[in-house]
């Protein structure tokens, strides 16, 4: 398989009994914290945090809450540019997504999402590995 994410979703299983992914994940609010701890593991990680250098760190955090809060059906809209446009020229590798994808999952670890709710998030935002990896 491509990468950690694809293993992963294979262990799918069933939501939370009424509980929608938004809701497993702490709403926006949670997303919000996700993210945020999210992107702190990625500020200690020599392998990844180059693709970071002199980037509005508060903009990414906005924008990809929002991302994630539309992507899992929220009340939010993400207006933001496409994967593709915005890591034109990174030379995102297939080891740093999966770098970043590591991080996304130990942050939802730590704020208690279940396991099926972290799969459906990362089901939902599997289409954009072509986007984003430029190898």
């Amino acid at each position: 398989m491509k990468t950690l994410l694809f293993s992963l979703l294979l262990l799918t299983a069933p939501l939370a009994a009424g509980e929608s992914v938004y809701q497993q994940l702490g709403e926006k609010e949670g997303i919000s914290a996700i993210v945020e701890e999210m992107l702190y593991r990625v500020g200690g990680d020599e392998r990844i945090v180059h693709h970071f250098d002199g980037v509005d760190i508060v903009h990414v955090h906005e924008q990809i809450t929002l991302q994630v809060c539309d992507v899992v059906g929220g009340p939010c809209e993400y207006k933001g540019e496409t994967m593709q446009v915005s890591h034109e020229g990174m030379g995102v590798t297939h080891a740093d997504f999966n770098a970043l994808v590591e991080h996304l999952i130990a942050a939802m670890e730590k704020h208690e999402v279940p396991v099926a709710a972290q799969n459906q998030l990362l089901a939902a935002l599997a289409p954009m590995y072509e986007d984003i990896v430029q190898e």
